[in-house]
């Protein structure tokens, strides 16, 4: 079992930056692929993206490209998406999800964490 609970949400004006960060429990982190979705309201949770286990590789959705960064550090069991520029579509509920292999579907999830961007 993995546990992942996620921190750094918030309210943001648009233009604004946050910081995500998910710490892990459980399982060997370095074993581990990480990603982060995210669920708005009336939609369905979408892929945002994604880091291999020693952090190598990274995967992005396309409307976040070059305004997000996912990161990681193995030895604080914790991945991390830094949010730059933000914009109101970016709101939504913040999920971290951990891959027990490949990237297809995660087998676990944390609790989520608001992010509300203000026009």
């Amino acid at each position: 079992q993995v546990q992942l609970v996620e921190s750094g949400g918030g309210l943001v004006q648009a233009g604004g930056s946050l910081r995500l960060s998910c710490a892990a429990s459980g399982r060997t982190f370095s074993s581990l692929n990480m990603g982060w979705f995210r669920q708005a309201p009336g939609k369905e949770r979408e892929f945002v993206a994604a880091i291999s286990r020693r952090g190598g590789s990274t995967y992005y959705t396309d409307s976040v490209k070059g305004r997000f960064t996912i990161s990681r550090d193995n030895t604080k069991n914790t991945v991390y998406l830094q949010m730059n520029n933000l914009k109101p579509v970016d709101t939504a509920v913040y999920y971290c999800a951990a891959y027990g292999s490949g990237y297809d579907k995660p087998d676990y999830w944390g609790q989520g964490t608001q992010v509300t961007v203000s026009s």
